[in-house]
């Protein structure tokens, strides 16, 4: 009976289109471990592709233009490249 009730949530609809390349920048930075120092970022994760409101940006790239050298908290490190890539919605193919 348990099995029965877990299949019965709420359905949620993706629609259609081309995906959005990269991922979201939290799930780069959940990979990390911290306080982190700037360089151990971008050996770590900056081959991965982020989704950014202007497209889609290698990590490495981004994290180059952002002044900090070391980030106390995740928080720290997403504000730091927030402040470089800006936010706001991700474009996708059929914008």
């Amino acid at each position: 009976m348990a099995d029965e009730e877990e299949d019965e949530g709420p359905v949620v609809e993706l629609g259609e289109g081309e995906p959005v390349e990269g991922v979201p920048l939290e799930q780069a930075t959940a990979r990390l471990y911290y306080g982190i120092e700037k360089s151990e970022v971008e050996r770590r994760e900056g081959d991965t592709v982020v989704r950014t409101p202007d497209g889609p940006r290698q990590l490495a790239d981004v994290i180059a233009e952002v002044e900090a050298t070391y980030f106390e908290t995740r928080r720290d490190l997403e504000a730091a490249i927030e402040g470089v890539v800006g936010t706001g919605p991700v474009p996708t193919a059929d914008e």
